[in-house]
């Protein structure tokens, strides 16, 4: 009625509260399509759970900020709302950022965990010396763009038994060694590797080094850059705004670059011989791959297409 002060309702919902509503109505109504893939709000709630009992069970309570560098997928809003849940502060964030911005936002926030994809986890493990407070990074799915040019790139698959090294850590820290000895040998005297994903100098990438396990292998591809990529062609079919173009790859930089000389592929294949042989007491021979070679390839193969 006219004059009449409006009656006060219930206090509004938190957006945890608000989604375990909203599924209580709707359990198998449409909360998410992806890829052709429909999640209902039952599943969307049951995957936000299970978000909030791992972190809770890492040591993330209430207040805590948890750092999320996930593009556009469900796993966003399952880490999303589990995090709601737990009553932490999500501290959501571009995943176009690069090193200094993402240690910037880390460091800024108090980020005591972050979320992201499993191929973002080697540049936040470069950072994370920098972040104090970062106690956990937490990995999900993959989205791995590695990109070739048969005019600039070289590209290595190496295999070997799980018994050659104690653990993924240290097969990657091994190959990582060993591609730096391959640089230097190459003339790129810069180059140096901290820890997993990549070899840069003068802090651009030089190559990108990626490890699967698959049985009782490690099957290791590595893609080195002899000479300047050139981007284009790539953006012509991959669309990226002009806006943040700049920041869509990671700037990168070449053998040609580093030392006045691009190497050709097969003195690039020698030195990687040479290299391996040596550092890692193996003898690497050019040939057709073994049985379990050939089985780790076309698994990894497969793997890949459906990524």
């Amino acid at each position: 009625m006219f004059g009449k002060k409006k009656e006060q309702g219930p206090p509004p919902l938190g957006l945890a509260q608000t989604l375990e509503e909203i599924t209580k109505r709707y359990k198998k109504r449409e909360a998410i399509r992806f890829e052709g893939k429909v999640t209902t709000y039952q599943e969307l709630d049951e995957q936000a759970s299970r978000v909030a009992g791992g972190l809770k069970a890492l040591g993330i309570g209430p207040g805590d900020r948890v750092a999320m560098m996930l593009p556009n997928i469900p796993d966003f809003a399952y880490s999303f709302f589990g995090i709601q849940k737990l009553g932490a502060v999500a501290v959501p964030f571009n995943t176009m950022y690069k090193g200094r911005e993402i240690s910037f936002i880390l460091k800024d926030s108090g980020a005591k965990a972050i979320i992201c994809l499993s191929n973002f986890a080697n540049l936040i493990n470069e950072i994370c010396e920098d972040c104090p407070d970062l106690e956990h990074v937490i990995v999900t799915g993959q989205r791995t763009l590695v990109f070739l040019d048969p005019n600039a790139t070289a590209n290595v698959q190496l295999v070997f038994e799980k018994t050659k090294f104690a653990d993924a850590d240290t097969a990657l820290r091994e190959i990582g060694a060993a591609m730096v000895d391959v640089f230097h040998a190459l003339g790129a005297t810069e180059a140096w590797y901290k820890h997993q994903g990549a070899v840069r100098a003068h802090g651009k990438k030089l190559a990108t080094i990626l490890l699967s396990e698959i049985e009782n292998l490690y099957v290791s591809n590595i893609v080195a850059f002899l000479d300047d990529m050139d981007t284009e062609p790539l953006f012509k079919v991959l669309y990226v705004p002009p806006e943040i173009k700049d920041k869509a790859l990671e700037p990168m930089t070449s053998i040609a670059a580093e030392s006045g000389t691009k190497p050709s592929l097969e003195a690039f294949r020698d030195a990687v011989a040479d290299v391996f042989t040596k550092r890692l007491g193996i003898e690497l021979t050019p040939g057709e791959l073994t049985r379990d070679e050939l089985m780790a390839y076309e698994k990894n193969r497969a793997l890949a297409s459906k990524i």
